[in-house]
C-alpha cells in the first residue's frame, strides 16, 4: 500500500513524458508538422520560380502575363485533378490528350445536327465520360493493364478525330451565353480549373470514396477484402478523367475560337501527367495530392511562360521538366519515408 502511494505521490509516471517533450523541444513538432504537407515543396520552388523570372524577365508582372500562363496551367490542372485520382488507383490514363481532343468535335456535331449549344456541350462531355467507362470495363474485366489499354484508345480517338474534323480546324461557336462561361470570358478557363481541383481535393481528402481511392491503389487485395469494390472505384476514376479532358478541351477550344484536331495529344496528356508527380503524386499508388497537382501545374506554366519572355529555346524546357520530374520523384519517395517515421509512435523512455 504505501508503494503504490508513494509510486503515485511521487509522479514517476509522468516524468517520462516530461523528459520526452523536453527533449523534443518547442520547434520540432513545428517541423514534423511542415514535413507532413505534401504540397509544402512545390509551393516553395514555385514561389521561387515566380521571383526569379521577376527578376529577370520584363513584362512577367502584367495582367496580359498572367493571363497567359492561366491560359497555359488551366487545361493541365483540369487534366491532372482526375490523373490524380488514378494514379492513387496505381492505373494511368494515356488517351485523356486525345479525349481532350475530340470532344469539341463531339460538340460542333451536335450543335450542327440542331442541338443547341449547352445541351450539345453536356452531350459531349457524357460521351467523354463513356469514353473513361470503357477503359475503366476494358482494364478491371479483361484485366488489360491501363497502359495498354488507353495507349490503343488513344490511336483510336485520335483517329476519329481526324475523320470528323476531315484534319481541318472548325471554327467554335460564338453566339450564345455559354460561349461566355464556357471559356470565353476573360478568366472563365481558370475559375473552372479552381473549382475542380477543389471540388475533387474535397472528394480526395474528407469523403468515404477519397479514402477508397487510396486504399485501392497502396493495398489493392486488402482493400477488397475489407468490403471496398476495388472495381467499381477504378472504373469511376477512369470516367473522371475521361469527363475532366473533354471538358478541359472544350474549354480551350471556345476560349481559342477554334477547335483544331491536332490540339491536345500526348503532348496535353504528358504535361498533366508531369503536373501531377511533380506535385507529389506517386506512380505506385497509394498517395497524392490534387492542390499539389494545381502548383505542379502552375510551376510548369511559369517556367514555360519565363522561357518564352527571356528568349530561352523551347528544348531547354523539355530538359527542366525531365530534371523536375526525377527530382520529384525522388524527393516523393525520400518524403515518403520520412513522414512514416515522424507518423510511427515513438517508444517509451
Amino acid at each position: 500500500m504505501t508503494r503504490a502511494v508513494t509510486s503515485k505521490g511521487s509522479g514517476r509516471k509522468d516524468q517520462p513524458d516530461q523528459r520526452s517533450e523536453h527533449a523534443r523541444g518547442p520547434g520540432i513538432p513545428f517541423w514534423q508538422g511542415l514535413i507532413r504537407i505534401k504540397e509544402l515543396s512545390i509551393l516553395l520552388v514555385t514561389i521561387a520560380a515566380g521571383i526569379y523570372f521577376s527578376v529577370t524577365s520584363v513584362g512577367f508582372n502584367s495582367a496580359e502575363n498572367y493571363q497567359t500562363i492561366a491560359q497555359y496551367l488551366a487545361p493541365w490542372a483540369i487534366i491532372a485533378a482526375g490523373q490524380v485520382m488514378l494514379l492513387i488507383c496505381a492505373e494511368i490514363d494515356l488517351s485523356a490528350g486525345f479525349v481532350f481532343t475530340l470532344a469539341p468535335f463531339i460538340l460542333i456535331l451536335f450543335y450542327n445536327n440542331g442541338l443547341p449549344l449547352f445541351l450539345a456541350l453536356v452531350g459531349a462531355v457524357l460521351m467523354c465520360t463513356g469514353i473513361g467507362v470503357i477503359n475503366g470495363l476494358i482494364r478491371t474485366w479483361l484485366n488489360i493493364p491501363s497502359f495498354i489499354t488507353t495507349l490503343g484508345m488513344a490511336f483510336l480517338l485520335q483517329g476519329i478525330s481526324l475523320i470528323i474534323s476531315n484534319g481541318s480546324p472548325v471554327s467554335a461557336p460564338t453566339d450564345s451565353w455559354v460561349v461566355d462561361v464556357f471559356g470565353g470570358s476573360q478568366w472563365s478557363e481558370l475559375i473552372w480549373a479552381l473549382v475542380i481541383v477543389a471540388v475533387m481535393q474535397t472528394i480526395l481528402s474528407a469523403t468515404r470514396f477519397g479514402v477508397y481511392t487510396k486504399a485501392t491503389g497502396g493495398n489493392l487485395v486488402g482493400a477488397a477484402e475489407s468490403g471496398i469494390r476495388t472495381k467499381r472505384v477504378k472504373i469511376i476514376n477512369f470516367a473522371v478523367i475521361s469527363t475532366f479532358a473533354g471538358f478541359a478541351g472544350i474549354l480551350q477550344g471556345i476560349r481559342v475560337g477554334s477547335f483544331d484536331p491536332t490540339n491536345g495529344g500526348f503532348n496535353t496528356m504528358f504535361f498533366a501527367v508531369a503536373a501531377a508527380v511533380i506535385g507529389g503524386t506517386t506512380l505506385l499508388g497509394g498517395s497524392g495530392t490534387v492542390v499539389g497537382a494545381l502548383l505542379g501545374a502552375l510551376l510548369l506554366g511559369i517556367v514555360y511562360d519565363g522561357f518564352n519572355l527571356t528568349g530561352v529555346s523551347a528544348n531547354a524546357f523539355n530538359v527542366v521538366l525531365g530534371i523536375a520530374i526525377l527530382v520529384a520523384m525522388t524527393l516523393n519517395v525520400y518524403m515518403t519515408v520520412l513522414r512514416k517515421r515522424i507518423s510511427s509512435p515513438r517508444r517509451s523512455v
